[in-house]
């Protein structure tokens, strides 16, 4: 079954810290991403949509669509933001990639649904760094 690719971009903050913990063992279990004046990344997300290819159109999604959502639903409520504080979604989880992604998820799955009935979200990969990223393939 054909798997097709959407990669977005976005730049936002975060910190890892746990209130419960010293300052010292935040440090120690999240170094310099406990940092209390927050730190940021420059953001990569890449959607993978598995589907039948549409005999109509030739597509698995409509690649268009498919960003238009990312972009609403995701790319504008996280860019430029700071995880922790202004993403409504993650209030009160903390700010890490694990979560963010499975945050992603809830938002995106349903909706991918939407625009292509027959089709549906096979993977997110959200890249912090060039060598630090995490995979989600749902529940």
């Amino acid at each position: 079954m054909p798997i097709v690719n959407r990669k977005e971009h976005f730049n936002a903050a975060h910190k890892l810290y746990n209130p419960n913990w010293s300052e010292e063992k935040n440090f120690e279990i999240f170094g310099p991403c406990a940092n209390k004046n927050w730190h940021g990344h420059n953001f990569e997300l890449i959607t993978s949509v598995k589907g039948p290819i549409n005999s109509e159109t030739g597509f698995v999604i409509d690649l268009k669509k498919l960003s238009f959502l990312i972009k609403t639903e995701i790319i504008d409520q996280v860019d430029h933001k700071n995880i922790n504080l202004d993403v409504p979604f993650m209030k009160g989880k903390m700010g890490s990639c694990e979560n963010l992604i499975i945050e992603f998820w809830k938002i995106l799955e349903p909706k991918i649904l939407e625009i292509e009935p027959q089709s549906s979200l096979y993977r997110l990969r959200l890249y912090e760094t060039p060598r630090n990223f995490v995979d989600f393939f749902g529940k």
